[in-house]
C-alpha cells in the first residue's frame, strides 16, 4: 500500500542506465476481473541513433530523469507471481483462494476480483498523484525509483493501480504484480519484487447493517481533520473500518500459516493523518513485520468517483511471506532456474506443507573497496545499482563497512565490503576478481569518484 511503503536515500544515475535504446518485446495485458495473462519475458537491447525506450510494445523517449537499467528491464515480463508452482505463485494462490472462499458476493459468487496480469509500466499521475502524494515527497526521487523518462516509470508499488481500479466501479478487488526500487543490497532487499494490494469499499449500508440502532449512522460529517481523523469521517465509521481491516487480516495470516499464531499492530501515520497500521506475526519465535495497511484517504476515493463509500487497502509482500512460510534464507533464490529449487515446489496442491532444504552452501568470496567521495550529489543508491549492474546475482550483501572525513581536505571516504556468493555454484576467486575490478573502474567512470584501490 502505497502510503505506508518507506522509500529511502538519494542518489544520482548516469551513463550505466540505458543504451540509447532498449527493445523489450511484449504485450500488455488488462484484466477485467481475474486474470493470469503474463507480459512475455523475451528481452533484447540494440544502439540505434535514436534516444528512446521500446518497452512492452510502447516508446519512451528519454530525459533526464530516465534512469532504468538493462539489467533490470531483463526482468520486466518475468511475472514470477504468475509461473505455476513458483513459491510466489503459491502464495498468491492460497490468498486468491481464501478470498474467494470466505468472502462472496450476494449471488454467492467471489466479492473480490484478482488482477495479476496489469503492465508495471506506469505514469508518475498514476503511481504518486493519484495517491495524493505530495510533489516534494521524498518517495518520488528518481534515487529511489526507476524511470523511463519525467512522465512514466517501472511502478514503485501496486497501489499505482487503485485509482483506476476502482474509477472503473470496483469495490473490491486484489491487484498483484512485479514492482520495482532502488534499494539496499542483502538477502531480503531486491530492486525487483511482488506486491498485492487488497481494497475494500464500503457504502453506509454495507458498513452499519450489521450494527445494532446502525441506521442512526452515517459515513460523513462536517468538520476538521486533525492527525487522527480524517475530515468527513465519522469516527465510528472509521472504527468499524479498521475492526474489519484488521479482522479479515488476522483471518488471513492465520489462514496461511495456521492457529495459534500471535499477530500485533503498529501504528504508522505515514504519510498521511488517516489511520494505518503496520501488521507484525510471530513466527517461530520472533517477530516480524508482513504488511502495512490502513483506511484509505477519502479523498482519493472520491477523485475515483466512490464518493459515497469509505474503505481499507492494505499491502503485503510476497516474498516476504513465502520466505517465512518455507524458510527461504535469501531473496535472490525466487529468481533461480536451478531445478534444485524450483522442484521443491511442485505439489498436488496450493496447500502442501513444505519447507526449503538448502542447496550445497556454497562459501562466499568476500572483497572490500574504498574510495574518496565526489560531492555532496552521491548517494549510496547509486553505488547499489552499479554493484547489481556489474555483478548481478553473484552480490549477496554490500555493506558500508566506514566512512572517514580527512581532517585537512574535509573529503570524504566510503568502505564498502562487497559480499560475492553464487547460489548454484562455488565462485573462483578469478572472476570474482574481474568482476570486482569491474565495479571499481565503472564506479570511476561513472559516479566520479576517486579510488583508493
Amino acid at each position: 500500500m502505497a502510503m505506508l511503503w518507506k522509500f529511502m536515500r538519494v542518489a544520482k544515475y548516469s551513463k550505466t542506465a540505458l543504451s540509447p535504446k532498449v527493445k523489450v518485446r511484449g504485450i500488455p495485458t488488462h484484466s477485467r476481473h481475474s486474470s493470469s495473462k503474463s507480459v512475455p519475458s523475451d528481452f533484447a537491447a540494440s544502439v540505434p541513433c535514436s534516444n528512446t525506450v521500446e518497452l512492452l510494445g510502447k516508446s519512451y523517449p528519454q530525459d533526464d530523469y530516465s534512469n532504468v537499467t538493462e539489467k533490470i528491464l531483463s526482468k520486466v515480463g518475468k511475472n514470477l507471481h504468475n509461473r505455476k508452482h513458483h513459491p510466489l505463485w503459491l502464495i498468491k494462490e492460497q490468498v486468491k483462494e481464501h478470498f474467494y472462499k470466505h468472502y462472496l458476493g450476494r449471488r454467492g459468487t467471489p466479492l473480490f476480483s484478482v488482477y495479476d496480469g496489469l503492465s508495471p509500466v506506469v505514469t508518475v499521475q498514476q503511481n504518486f498523484d493519484s495517491l495524493l502524494i505530495p510533489q516534494n515527497h521524498a518517495s518520488r526521487r528518481k534515487e529511489d525509483n526507476y524511470y523511463l523518462n519525467r512522465d512514466h516509470m517501472l511502478r514503485a508499488h501496486t497501489s499505482a493501480h487503485q485509482w483506476d481500479l476502482i474509477h472503473s466501479g470496483l469495490d473490491a478487488f486484489l491487484a498483484v504484480g512485479d514492482v520495482y526500487r532502488r534499494d539496499t543490497i542483502d538477502n531480503t532487499h531486491y530492486p525487483v519484487f511482488h506486491q498485492m494490494e487488497g481494497v475494500r469499499l464500503f457504502s453506509c449500508h454495507e458498513l452499519f447493517s450489521s450494527i445494532k440502532d446502525g441506521e442512526g449512522l452515517q459515513l460523513f460529517e462536517q468538520g476538521h481533520r486533525t492527525a487522527h481523523k480524517q475530515e468527513c469521517h465519522t469516527m465510528e465509521a472509521v472504527r468499524l473500518v479498521e475492526f474489519n481491516l484488521k479482522q479479515v487480516l488476522t483471518k488471513l495470516m492465520t489462514h496461511i500459516f495456521g492457529d495459534g499464531l500471535q499477530v500485533r499492530w503498529v501504528d504508522c501515520y505515514f504519510p498521511f493523518t488517516h489511520p494505518s497500521f503496520e501488521m507484525e506475526i510471530n513466527f517461530q519465535g520472533e517477530w516480524m513485520e508482513v504488511l502495512g495497511c490502513g483506511v484509505m484517504e477519502q479523498q482519493l476515493v472520491n477523485s475515483a468517483g466512490a464518493q459515497d463509500k469509505i474503505g481499507w487497502a492494505f499491502g503485503l509482500g510476497l516474498e516476504r511471506l513465502a520466505m517465512i512460510l518455507y524458510d527461504i534464507p535469501d531473496i535472490r533464490l525466487f529468481w533461480s532456474e536451478d531445478e534444485r529449487f524450483l522442484k521443491q515446489f511442485i505439489g498436488p496442491h496450493i496447500w502442501q506443507k513444505i519447507k526449503f532444504q538448502p542447496l550445497s552452501r556454497y562459501p562466499p568470496l568476500i572483497n572490500d573497496i574504498s574510495f574518496w567521495l565526489p560531492s555532496e550529489t552521491y548517494c549510496q543508491n547509486d553505488f547499489y545499482d552499479l554493484v547489481r549492474t556489474i555483478g548481478g546475482d553473484l552480490i549477496e550483501k554490500v555493506v558500508l563497512l566506514d566512512e572517514f572525513a580527512h581532517p585537512k581536505t574535509k573529503k570524504v571516504s566510503h568502505c564498502y565490503r562487497i559480499v560475492y556468493r553464487h547460489p548454484e555454484r562455488t565462485l573462483t576467486q578469478d572472476e570474482v576478481h574481474r568482476i570486482h575490478q569491474a565495479i571499481e573502474e565503472s564506479a570511476v567512470r561513472e559516479l566520479g569518484v576517486e579510488g583508493r584501490f
